[in-house]
């Protein structure tokens, strides 16, 4: 009779099934353990900076297709979440999102401006859009290369360096890249700042540009002033060009323009001798002279016009009176004694929509402002002394809402090149700002506030 074949029991099939399993889980676990993305080298991360500058951005027709296109396939490559707004047709706003594992928690925003002011290529060394890297200094040449593409891609290298590593935010990350600031920012950020999708970002902080440091500190931004952009207009009888006569226009106006200049002087000898930071003074500068009367061959040298206008440049930093700048304008620049008229073109508010001061906090209130310098610290770099921004980014529209924003562009050793002829960044500069941003984006988006369960717990041990 044939031997009955052995078959295996059943416990031995259910322990041979978990066993592979088993072993498919393992397989699976190492696998998603492994980063999806992968770290770059040195190169490529210099290209992808160059490969940004190298697109004409610059008002007043920048290329938002292109640099768009871009951004979004750099976020395809990091497995970030991509949305493209446009509050205004033409002017794309591309919004990237890093989900954390608590979304509950407020947000982080790095918050960038895509476009460049416009350049005179005859008076670079090196074209303004080649991003031409000098291999004897390092310094890569290009529009925008401080203001502010470097930021904008240093968030994105920073991102990239953390996913690479295995790392992943406990808060929403998000990146704005906006359109239009250089003029003024009012179809990107401010509608961004007042959209509901803004609202719903639920958005806890904000990083923006700053100003590079021609020492080794990095400079920090808590606020800006304000742009008041002011015409003043005086009249007065015409007369002859040879004839001497009181009140008129151009005697008018030129009254006005010295009252200004000792006003500008005095302002200017505080920040001259140290006293004051730039952006803790009211700066006036005179922009335009309108005057004459038109001829053929340019002006009829004969006759004293009627009428003379000239226009400022105004900015007023957030802890000025400004009813006393008011009244100065009023009764010392522009006084209606003297037949002459002023008017506002812009008049930037000082204070935010709930009636405080236009500034970030950097005090205990404020806990963004003590992780900021523990990730500098951390990442080997030293802060200087905060400041109120010169002039005017587009931080102002979320500190409107009441949010701290806080202005950081890290390029130390390096001359203020924004919106000069040569601008460039040395790349090794670049690449520091990069691990700054690594040190910052983890220990922000890392941040857990401790609750009221967590303080009974540590009152009972």
């Amino acid at each position: 009779m044939a031997a009955t074949p052995h078959l295996p029991q059943p416990e031995c099939f259910l322990s041979v099934s978990l066993l592979l399993l088993l072993l498919l889980v393992s397989s699976l676990q190492i696998s998603l353990a492994k980063p999806s993305v992968q770290e770059s080298t040195e190169s490529e991360i210099i290209s992808r900076f160059q490969q940004y500058l190298q697109i004409n951005t610059s008002q007043p027709d920048p290329d938002y297709k292109q640099s768009t296109s871009f951004l979004l396939a750099i976020a395809n490559s990091l497995s970030l979440e991509s949305q493209v707004l446009e509050f205004v047709p033409g002017k794309p706003l591309v919004l990237l999102k890093w989900p954390g594992t608590d979304p509950s928690l407020p947000s982080i925003l790095l918050n960038s401006h895509t476009d460049v002011v416009p350049s005179e290529p005859h008076k670079w060394g090196h074209p303004p859009f080649q991003a031409h890297l000098d291999p004897s200094t390092g310094h890569i040449f290009a529009r925008g290369s401080q203001d502010m593409k470097c930021v904008g891609m240093q968030y994105l290298e920073a991102i990239w360096k953390l996913r690479s590593s295995g790392f992943k935010p406990t808060r929403d990350v998000y990146l704005s890249f906006v359109p239009d600031e250089e003029i003024g920012g009012h179809d990107g950020a401010e509608k961004f700042a007042e959209s509901e999708v803004f609202d719903k970002m639920n958005v806890g902080v904000v990083l923006d540009e700053g100003l590079a440091s021609p020492d080794g500190f990095y400079r920090v931004f808590y606020g800006e002033r304000s742009a008041w952009w002011m015409s003043i207009k005086a009249v007065g009888k015409p007369g002859h060009g040879a004839k001497l006569y009181d009140n008129s226009a151009m005697e008018n106006l030129f009254k006005s323009i010295e009252s200004i200049r000792r006003f500008r002087s005095a302002q200017f000898d505080l920040v001259k001798s140290g006293s004051r930071a730039e952006g803790d003074v009211i700066s006036v500068n005179m922009v335009f002279l309108k005057a004459g009367t038109p001829s053929p061959t340019g002006f009829v040298m004969n006759l004293q016009p009627s009428e003379a206008v000239a226009g400022f440049d105004i900015r007023v930093p957030p802890t000025a009176d400004p009813l006393a700048l008011e009244r100065r304008i009023a009764e010392e620049w522009a006084p209606s004694s003297r037949n002459m008229t002023f008017e506002f073109k812009q008049k930037g508010p000082l204070h935010d929509k709930f009636g405080k001061p236009m500034v970030t906090p950097l005090d205990d209130s404020n806990p963004w402002w003590g992780l900021l310098q523990k990730a500098i610290k951390n990442a080997n770099g030293v802060l200087g002394k905060p400041e109120i921004f010169p002039a005017s980014t587009d931080a102002r529209y979320f500190r409107n809402r009441g949010l701290p924003a806080i202005g950081f562009s890290p390029m130390a050793n390096t001359p203020i090149l924004l919106h000069d002829h040569n601008e460039y960044l040395n790349k090794d500069e670049y690449l520091k700002g990069i691990d700054l941003y690594v040190s910052i984006i983890k220990t922000y988006s890392s941040f857990a506030p401790r609750t009221a369960r967590d303080d009974a717990s540590r009152a009972e041990l």
